[in-house]
């Protein structure tokens, strides 16, 4: 399962998973079990962080997949951030000002929806700095995430890969669905007629920022069912190779009877 090269890049291709949709939610379901054991294990075993970054475009499913995945974990050591138009303060420092104190902290998960990648895709989509600029911050991006890893964060990128078809789908929905009309903006509909120019910025961060301490994983998202089963594989492996353990208690302890 490492990085793009690894997945089809086709939005709606399901081959990695053959056995078809309701063998996947089963299959998922106890992965969510075991993903909600193994977070009770890194916040009690506290030398781990983990930071997993999820990117794609509107109606992609960044809401759904943290909502889905996460079903069932402690809150307590699981956190998501999401990156907003920057405020006056924030577009006074560097760019990656704001996001280092979203970071996780030792035993935690944190989910960033959206992230500092979005200082190289919608700034230059919307040519809100220049070229010089943003073309810059690939390799800044690069040495930030290094620097995480070499202090003990395990990073895991997600691009959540749909079609255009697909998200015009998804924004109809939308509209038509009284229950979903909370979820519609129309900034998603004219985001839309820029895909082109997103497509085209998403091909080279991810080229330019898939390194060795940090990939990206593309996963084919057309499919709910499966996204959320990649996302969810993803996370039980990436925990399971982590070693967890739960501390034991202090010898001087052990045996003792509460009266």
């Amino acid at each position: 399962m490492r990085s793009g090269k690894h997945f089809p890049l086709r939005a709606d291709d399901t081959s990695l998973y053959p056995d078809g949709k309701e063998a996947a939610l089963v299959e998922t379901q106890r992965l969510r079990d075991r993903l909600s054991k193994l977070q009770e294990m890194l916040f009690a075993d506290h030398r781990h962080r983990v930071l997993l970054v999820l990117q794609g475009m509107d109606t992609s499913g960044k809401d759904g997949s943290i909502r889905r995945v996460f079903e069932g974990v402690n809150p307590q050591g699981v956190r998501v951030a999401s990156f907003r138009t920057p405020s006056v303060e924030e577009l006074d420092h560097d760019f990656l000002w704001r996001v280092h104190a979203k970071l996780p902290a030792v035993g935690e998960i944190v989910i960033f929806n959206r992230s500092h990648y979005e200082d190289v895709l919608i700034v230059r989509v919307h040519e809100l700095v220049p070229r010089s600029v943003w073309s810059k911050r690939f390799d800044e991006i690069n040495e930030f995430e290094r620097t995480l890893v070499q202090e003990g964060t395990t990073i895991l990128k997600v691009y959540l890969q749909i079609d255009r078809a697909t998200q015009r789908r998804r924004l109809q929905e939308r509209i038509r669905d009284p229950t979903k009309h909370w979820k519609f903006n129309y900034s998603d509909v004219e985001e839309r007629r820029l895909w082109s120019k997103y497509m085209r910025a998403y091909a080279e961060a991810l080229n330019r920022t898939n390194t060795d301490w940090a990939p990206w994983y593309v996963v084919p998202s057309n499919h709910r069912w499966y996204r959320d089963l990649v996302i969810t594989t993803l996370l039980v492996r990436t925990l399971e190779e982590m070693d967890l353990r739960y501390p034991r208690l202090a010898k001087g302890f052990r045996g003792l009877h509460v009266t």
